[in-house]
C-alpha cells in the first residue's frame, strides 16, 4: 500500500515502480506546484501591502478625498524605491540559495 508520498509500493516493496507509484508522485508535484503558488501569491500580496503601508505614511501627510501632485510624485517614486530594493533583494536571495544548493550537491 503506497502512502501520500509513495515511499512504497503495492506490493509493499519499497522504491518499486508501479503506476499508483508514478500517479502519486504526479499529485505531489501538483500538490507542491500548488503550494508553492499560493506562498507567491501571499508574498505578492504581502509586498503590495507593505508598499501601501509604508508610501502612504511617507507620503500622505494630509489624507482628502484627492492626492495633490507631490503627493502623487512622492508615492510613485516611493513604490518605484521599494519596488527596485525588493527586486535586488530577491535576486541576491535567490542567488544565495542556488550557490548553497551548488555546494551541498558537491558534498553529498
Amino acid at each position: 500500500m503506497s502512502n501520500f508520498f509513495g515511499s512504497t509500493s503495492s506490493t509493499g516493496a519499497p522504491g518499486a515502480f508501479t503506476p499508483a507509484t508514478a500517479d502519486m508522485q504526479v499529485r505531489k508535484e501538483k500538490f507542491m506546484a500548488q503550494i508553492r503558488n499560493e506562498l507567491a501569491l501571499h508574498g505578492a500580496q504581502e509586498l503590495v501591502n507593505k508598499i501601501n503601508e509604508k508610501c502612504f505614511y511617507k507620503c500622505i501627510t494630509k489624507p482628502s478625498t484627492a492626492l495633490s501632485g507631490s503627493e502623487e510624485t512622492c508615492l510613485s517614486r516611493c513604490m518605484d524605491r521599494y519596488m527596485e530594493a525588493f527586486n535586488i533583494v530577491s535576486r541576491t536571495y535567490a542567488a544565495r540559495l542556488s550557490r548553497e544548493r551548488r555546494e551541498n550537491a558537491f558534498e553529498l
